[in-house]
């Protein structure tokens, strides 16, 4: 049967792409609950009102992996062969050992298909998401009356870095200039990224531009269309998490790289697929850019900046990142930063300032013990 093609009848104030983006996060939700016992409507109902989109998302992808899971590996458990088929019994009868074991199974674990083994390697990061849905899962059945006993206190902590106990990468103001310089000549890449720089280096300047000048989330600069900007006003439109609606204003450098890349690279609309002819940045094929995409990009020349890998370049969120320390360092106000990023608490922002640009830097150049001997030396001494 034919994918059928969504049509956005749009009368609010959102553009047509938001609409789509939400319409498609909503519709991959309900294809995973169809897939999942129907005893979970309360849950599902939990979810919607409760998480971000995508949170609720990765939740239920992560709830239908359980499920198969305990297909898969725990015969024991269930007879089942669907997640749907797994009854209200026996998900009574799964004690917090049981959960136990299969987040230690999540740490590495193979897959198997065709003729070819994957090797799955999750973070502790990741694991302690995998249990928070299945927490969350088993709480929520315990509350509405569907299970009789909360097992979740029996479940294993997880060890999660705070935020604060974590290094803050980003880039230093000499590896910034030298990306840009990377970007503006094409400078350090190689022959095959030389080809793809002549036809996108307007492109891609403007999309680092905007990074850096606003620290914007990778899914806020994806979604940018043309009708985004009011260059007359001097300002643009971003959709942050919940839908929320902010107003940036542009400053001279912005207006320069994004108006340089509309007017001599952007190819015509009738170059471009119907539906990205409004997107602001696109590929060579003429759709509007993926965010894998843009990760690529942002690899390749912060790789340059720093005089690293590719591989080792960093993501967008690291050029997030650099955008905070940078503002800090320039001496802006913690909480102005906090509004420009959109940092729900201030002590998100606050993690930027103790770790503001070159601050261990300056630290150490204060301890130059061997040049302090040295210069405090006089001559016949050193001989």
């Amino acid at each position: 049967m034919a994918e059928k093609v969504v049509k956005v009848h749009n009368k609010s104030d959102k553009p047509d792409n938001i609409i789509k983006k939400e319409y498609d996060i909503n519709s991959r939700s309900l294809a995973l609950e169809k897939e999942l016992p129907p005893y979970l409507a309360g849950f599902f109902a939990y979810l919607r009102g409760n998480v971000l989109p995508m949170t609720r998302l990765a939740y239920l992808f992560d709830l239908r992996f359980f499920f198969r899971y305990i297909i898969a590996e725990r015969p024991d458990l269930t007879n089942a062969k669907t997640p749907r088929e797994i009854k209200i019994e026996e998900l009574e009868n799964i004690q917090a050992a049981d959960i136990n074991i299969y987040i230690d199974y999540c740490k590495s674990y193979e897959v198997e298909e065709d003729d070819m083994i994957y090797v799955h390697e999750n973070t502790n990061k990741t694991l302690a998401r995998k249990k928070s849905s299945v927490s969350v899962m088993f709480k929520q059945l315990y509350r509405d009356g569907i299970l009789k006993k909360n097992i979740t206190d029996g479940f294993n902590p997880i060890r999660v870095q705070k935020p604060g106990e974590r290094e803050i990468k980003a880039l230093q103001d000499d590896e910034v200039m030298k990306m840009l310089d990377a970007v503006s000549t094409g400078a350090h890449l190689t022959d095959k990224e030389h080809e793809f720089w002549e036809k996108t280096k307007k492109r891609d300047k403007a999309i680092l531009m905007l990074f850096l000048t606003y620290g914007l989330r990778i899914s806020e600069l994806q979604q940018l269309n043309i009708s985004s900007f009011n260059f007359q006003r001097g300002e643009f439109k971003i959709y942050r998490k919940r839908g929320k609606e902010s107003i940036m204003p542009l400053n001279r450098s912005v207006t320069m790289v994004i108006s340089d890349y509309l007017n001599n690279e952007r190819p015509d609309d009738e170059k471009v697929d119907e539906e990205s002819r409004d997107a602001l940045f696109l590929s060579l094929q003429g759709k509007r850019m993926t965010e894998r995409a843009i990760r690529d990009m942002c690899k390749k020349y912060t790789s340059i900046g720093m005089e690293t890998s590719r591989k080792a370049g960093y993501s967008p969120h690291k050029l997030r990142a650099t955008a905070a320390t940078s503002l800090i360092g320039r001496g802006n106000s913690i909480f102005d930063v906090q509004a420009l990023l959109d940092h729900e608490q201030v002590t998100t922002t606050q993690l930027y300032a103790a770790h503001r640009k070159g601050v261990k830097r300056d630290l150490v150049r204060g301890m130059e013990w061997e040049i302090e001997r040295r210069e405090g030396m006089a001559p016949e001494d050193d001989e």
